[in-house]
């Protein structure tokens, strides 16, 4: 059965991507900031209902605190949904170097 955040928001590939690392809340703003080469800034508020939803699911989890701040980092079931979705990005891609039709992609 398919999962309901799937496919992947960019936000949340973006978030379970930083988070192969342990990081907190603000580290993973400016990671995804810096591995989106500046395209992508998430708001607070949008990160931590993310974190919230992604800790919910068992994809991510909380590994220590830095002062008041929780550190999070990607569970082996969030590898595991990184992994499907690679496979089906790359899929996707795929498709765009094929010559099945007249039509420019």
């Amino acid at each position: 059965m398919k999962h309901k955040l799937l496919p992947l928001s960019e936000t949340m590939h973006y978030i379970l991507l930083a988070l192969r690392e342990p990081l907190h809340g603000y580290a993973v703003m400016q990671k995804i900031e810096k591995i989106s080469n500046g395209t992508v800034s998430l708001a607070a508020g949008t990160l931590y209902g993310a974190i919230e939803n992604l800790n919910k699911h068992g994809w991510i989890e909380p590994v220590g605190n830095s002062g008041r701040r929780k550190i999070y980092m990607i569970t082996a079931g969030g590898s595991a949904i990184l992994k499907m979705e690679k496979e089906r990005l790359s899929h996707i891609l795929s498709l765009y170097g094929r010559d099945d039709s007249n039509e420019d992609v």
